[in-house]
């Protein structure tokens, strides 16, 4: 019986500690410049902060980047993955395990490890300070032909010899029947790939110097080094840039944990 009571109550009490730091931070962006970091219900309230850097700063430009990165990266690598993951669940033919163990192997390798190789291959492609130098590099990640192969996996065999009955080839069949039955892998995978892009920093710091094309990440940075005091203004801009993510997860979360249950290893 204690136990019964003991474990929602801790669960409450460590969802209100994992909370706090969030809500400390959209609480900050809401106090004056003077008040930032008093703690307590603060007295005064102001929008100041979120119209400062809306609309002082070019916020919206640096939104907009990382929308369309994140939003591209996403679509293209979810067609490409789930095509390379269709072609090593399904498909026969030699060295495919030696292929698939080349691709888990990149998921050891870091970028910061890869970092000046892949800004020279980028700079011989011309592909510094473009939306491309941004995109393409970050297309092929592993993990996502890792979930989508083992999903695969699961698939009835028997759904495409149905298909193959009806005179189906390679990609009749995995654009009629594997993909539409792959939505709700494809939409858990659209939240961390979305999510990653969105925060990414190294890369875009890395490739893009033209402050047309800093994404949100490098925006707050910028922000943060040109007024080192202002720190209502950080906050106020973490909290912005926090929104569409919070959207994203909030509108995937069911889709991302029941991939996550139904993606099992086989």
């Amino acid at each position: 019986m204690k136990t019964r009571f003991a474990v929602p109550v801790l669960a409450h009490v460590l969802a209100l500690i994992v909370m706090a730091p969030l809500l400390w931070v959209v609480i900050s962006a809401l106090r004056p410049a003077s008040d930032v970091f008093t703690f307590g219900w603060p007295k005064n309230w102001t929008l100041e902060n979120l119209r400062y850097v809306l609309f002082e700063i070019p916020m919206p430009l640096f939104l907009m980047n990382s929308a369309i990165v994140s939003i591209v990266v996403t679509v293209v690598a979810l067609f490409f993955h789930s095509m390379a993951a269709y072609a090593l669940a399904r498909l026969r033919f030699p060295g495919r395990a030696f292929l698939f163990s080349g691709i888990m192997s990149t998921l050891l390798v870091s970028l910061p490890v890869i970092l000046v190789p892949l800004f020279l291959v980028a700079k011989q492609l011309n592909l510094l300070d473009s939306y491309a130098g941004l995109i393409v590099p970050s297309i092929f990640h592993a993990f996502g032909i890792f979930l989508l192969r083992q999903y695969y996996l699961n698939i009835p065999k028997e759904l495409e010899e149905a298909a193959d009955l009806d005179g189906c080839g390679y990609w009749r069949r995995y654009w009629s029947v594997i993909l539409p039955l792959s939505r709700p892998i494809l939409a858990s995978l659209s939240v961390l790939f979305f999510l990653a892009n969105w925060n990414a920093f190294l890369w875009p710091l890395t490739i893009t110097r033209n402050p047309d094309l800093r994404v949100i990440q490098l925006g707050m940075s910028g922000l943060q080094g040109q007024y080192a005091a202002a720190w209502n203004l950080v906050l106020a801009a973490a909290v912005i840039a926090a929104i569409p993510t919070v959207v994203v997860f909030v509108l995937g979360q069911k889709r991302l944990v029941d991939a996550m249950k139904t993606s099992g290893l086989k």
